[in-house]
């Protein structure tokens, strides 16, 4: 049997999304920007998806800025606001557990001249408010916050985060990688306050390569490719017609049923927890509530056994997982999302990260339940002491 449980790593794309990416290559294959008939059917595409997203988010089609994923649409949020606002302040603040999308560009801006604030988070990953507010000064030109982090689950207070910044400090921005948030939760940019939001098809069973980044019409932003001036001259270069058709596809499908998902991959997650408990020597990390993190990311360390070592046994046993962020599995020294929330070496070296979506069948965990049972005693066997 297999079992796929990566899927915050990426998804299965939809039978809906491969159709209609196959029918974008082979039949309306025209360039957008074309003037006669094949380029009007393929701009069509484009339109629908936009409406569909603008929809789904309550806000204005032409606020929806297609992307070629979610590393994008975070670079583009960070790049584009600092330089478009550079005179009024160089001030960022941002959180120590943020993705390599935001981290890597933070990283940057500050060897620019930029001030990057990284505000801690507690245990469960969650930041504190009054950290936030003790942070903000009149020249913070932005914040970016993701919404769910990608290797615990947990689960930032953005809207709580958008009234503070909209009411106190009206002058700066508020962005959100909701690149594994959206699909999982109602997001509603205008009522929360968000005036950025970066979104990956790829997490949501759309393709890979493609994305959006919602941009709230009072936002100063540079574009980040400049060239034949396609999306209002905010996002240049020939549109990939077959990953936007797929993209709105995707959140048209996932979104019609955010609840049932929900309770769906909490009731997997539930039951794994469960059925691992008496191993002994496991660690969930994350909100110690299971219901209080997102419903689709279990990150358990299994003491005394490396995360790469389980990793590759639960493999040969047709079971896929990470060790911890897929995009830095491969990076040298820990985890900073582990790193933030102060887990022992042991725990953070120790941790696998299991992720579902609503494909993810009952079946598949009672799979993996039953071979975590019979390889984790014998893992710690042979390990050394």
């Amino acid at each position: 049997m297999e079992a796929y449980l990566d899927n915050s790593a990426t998804t299965r794309c939809y039978e809906e999304v491969a159709d209609i990416v196959r029918k974008t290559m082979l039949e309306d294959y025209g360039n957008p920007s074309s003037m006669h008939q094949k380029g009007v059917e393929a701009e069509k595409y484009i339109r629908k998806s936009a409406e569909i997203l603008s929809g789904i988010l309550k806000v204005k089609p032409g606020e929806i800025y297609f992307t070629s994923g979610g590393t994008e649409s975070d670079n583009w949020a960070l790049f584009g606001t600092a330089l478009a606002n550079r005179r009024r302040g160089r001030r960022i603040i941002t959180t120590a557990i943020e993705h390599s999308a935001i981290a890597a560009p933070a990283a940057a801006l500050e060897a620019m001249g930029y001030e990057i604030v990284k505000l801690p988070v507690g245990r469960d990953g969650v930041l504190d408010l009054h950290d936030l507010e003790n942070a903000m000064t009149e020249d913070t030109i932005l914040v970016s916050v993701m919404m769910v982090n990608n290797e615990i689950g947990s689960v930032e207070p953005v809207a709580e985060i958008g009234e503070m910044l909209r009411s106190r400090y009206p002058g700066t921005f508020f962005h959100v990688d909701a690149i594994q948030s959206f699909g999982k939760y109602p997001i509603y940019p205008k009522r929360m306050k968000i005036d950025m939001l970066s979104v990956s098809g790829h997490k949501i069973h759309g393709p890979k390569g493609s994305g959006f980044l919602f941009i709230d019409q009072r936002v100063k932003i540079n574009p980040l490719i400049y060239g034949g001036g396609q999306q209002n001259g905010m996002r240049s270069g020939t549109d990939n017609v077959p990953g936007i058709a797929g993209l709105g596809t995707a959140a048209e499908k996932i979104c019609a049923s955010l609840r049932e998902n929900a309770e769906h991959m909490y009731s997997l997650k539930e039951h794994l927890a469960e059925g691992v408990a008496d191993l002994g020597k496991i660690h969930i990390n994350g909100p110690s509530d299971l219901r209080k993190g997102a419903p689709h990311i279990l990150n358990i360390s299994f003491e005394g056994i490396r995360s790469e070592v389980l990793l590759h046994t639960l493999e040969s046993r047709g079971i896929s997982v990470s060790a911890g962020s897929a995009c830095s599995s491969h990076r040298r020294g820990g985890s900073a999302t582990m790193e933030a929330i102060h887990a022992p070496r042991e725990i953070m070296e120790s941790s696998v990260r299991f992720s579902f979506s609503e494909l993810t069948a009952m079946e598949e965990i009672d799979y993996t339940i039953g071979v975590l049972h019979e390889v984790v005693p014998q893992l710690r066997r042979f390990t050394r002491k």
